[in-house]
């Protein structure tokens, strides 16, 4: 059976060495501790996606790729210990799954010379690729989500939110503060009264915060969630009758286990999602080459949900940006710092998509030396109790870039002169 391995049972275990010829992508999982329900569906995704690369085309460029699982519970000093454990190893990029860890890999990965992809997470302003040379976050990241979030809501009432009470009820952390700049600026433009509430972690405990929501009666929730505090959040609004109609999660707490504990009185439901929910048909191709052959990284009951498939289109994305560098550089035997040149120049298009066998899973965008954001497009789902999944109710609604790029340029740019960074990029 696949080991996953804690940061120093893994560094003793490749004492001897890797394989040279292999193209490296360590996955610092979490599949232990209170947010393992999200962690294990998609690392299960990530995992399964390279191995059918390796079965199906021989690997990437003819070249195998091997994951490294290194479990960190999502526990920043044990995501450290992960990154610090493997990075010899030829690691070609880190996808941490955690802002907290990210914060304390970013000076790292850049001393290091090793990209990292916080795909809708991390560090939003890590988008300015100007100050951030080795941080990726596209296709979207918070703010773009906060914004998507408002613009939906605006679409809701005819444009006009001024009359609008909206409360954030936010993870207690790094992750969860991320978005409330945004949406006080947002507020400032649109006129609706914004009010925040804090979950201590893990969020097992909410009763005095949907109490004050109660009192307060709020027109709408958005919550920006992750594990349990997900689950029993939902659980709460329903105790006290909240409109679930009304009730909007980030795209961390719109997966199925989020919903699922509170049968169908979390119908109606709502949350955002960066990629789209559908069976592709890259899926019959990871049942035909990992699963069916005994080579899943879980049981194979994941395929398809929310979550294995964000992992899934995480590799898929990495897979195309290591394609890129063997492109760029005229190699197959790709290092780290040409994976970035990959990432800094990858482009997936409708048609790129429906080639890899999972049309429209994303939004269309193109990286940049300077947008290492992508697009930041994403799309409002609603969960179907009855049915037992989620529905899209939009295309991919594009950001407020009038608000969000002056935020970004202002704490990217500080960030730059608290660490001495010299501004790259002469794009015309």
């Amino acid at each position: 059976m696949r080991k996953t391995l804690t940061a120093l049972a893994l560094a003793a275990s490749m004492a001897a060495g890797p394989a040279l010829a292999d193209l490296v992508f360590p996955d610092l999982s979490y599949r232990t501790g209170p947010y393992a329900a999200g962690g294990i569906p998609f690392s299960d995704g990530y995992r399964d996606y390279f191995t059918m690369v390796n079965e199906r085309d021989g690997g990437i460029g003819g070249v195998p790729a091997r994951v490294i699982e290194c479990e960190t519970g999502y526990n920043t000093e044990k995501g450290v210990e992960c990154y610090e454990a493997t990075k010899g190893e030829g690691a070609l990029i880190y996808q941490p799954l955690s802002t907290g860890i990210t914060y304390q890999l970013i000076p790292k990965v850049s001393a290091d010379g090793i990209p990292l992809h916080t795909m809708g997470y991390g560090r939003t302003s890590a988008k300015n690729g100007e100050v951030f040379e080795w941080v990726f976050n596209y296709p979207a990241n918070y703010w773009d989500a906060a914004s998507v979030a408002i613009k939906y809501l605006l679409d809701e009432n005819g444009g006009d939110l001024s009359d609008s009470k909206i409360t954030l009820l936010y993870h207690n952390s790094a992750y969860g503060k991320e978005p409330i700049r945004t949406l006080e600026s947002l507020a400032e433009k649109h006129g609706y009264e914004l009010t925040t509430i804090a979950v201590d972690h893990p969020g097992q405990e909410q009763k005095s915060q949907w109490l004050q929501i109660r009192r307060e009666r709020p027109d709408y929730v958005i919550m920006w969630g992750w594990g349990v505090m997900n689950q029993v959040a939902i659980q709460e609004a329903a105790n006290i009758r909240f409109p679930m109609e009304n009730f909007i999660g980030n795209w961390w707490a719109g997966a199925e286990h989020d919903v699922t504990p509170a049968g169908a009185a979390a119908d109606g439901y709502k949350s955002l999602n960066m990629n789209r929910i559908a069976d592709y048909p890259v899926f019959a191709d990871i049942r035909t080459h990992v699963i069916d052959k005994g080579l899943a990284a879980g049981d194979g009951s994941n395929v398809g949900k929310v979550l294995y498939t964000r992992g899934m289109y995480a590799a898929m994305l990495a897979v195309e940006a290591a394609k890129t560098a063997q492109e760029i550089h005229g190699t197959d035997q790709i290092d780290a710092a040409m994976m970035r040149d990959g990432m800094e120049a990858l482009e997936m298009t409708a048609a790129k998509m429906e080639a890899l066998g999972a049309p429209g899973i994303g939004p269309e965008f193109g990286v940049t030396c300077s947008n290492h954001g992508g697009s930041g497009g994403g799309i409002v789902q609603q969960w179907d109790a009855e049915a037992g999944e989620w529905k899209a109710l939009t295309d991919y609604i594009a950001p407020d870039d009038e608000i969000l790029q002056p935020l970004i340029e202002e704490d990217s740019m500080a960030f730059a002169a608290e660490n001495d960074i010299d501004l790259r990029c002469n794009e015309s």
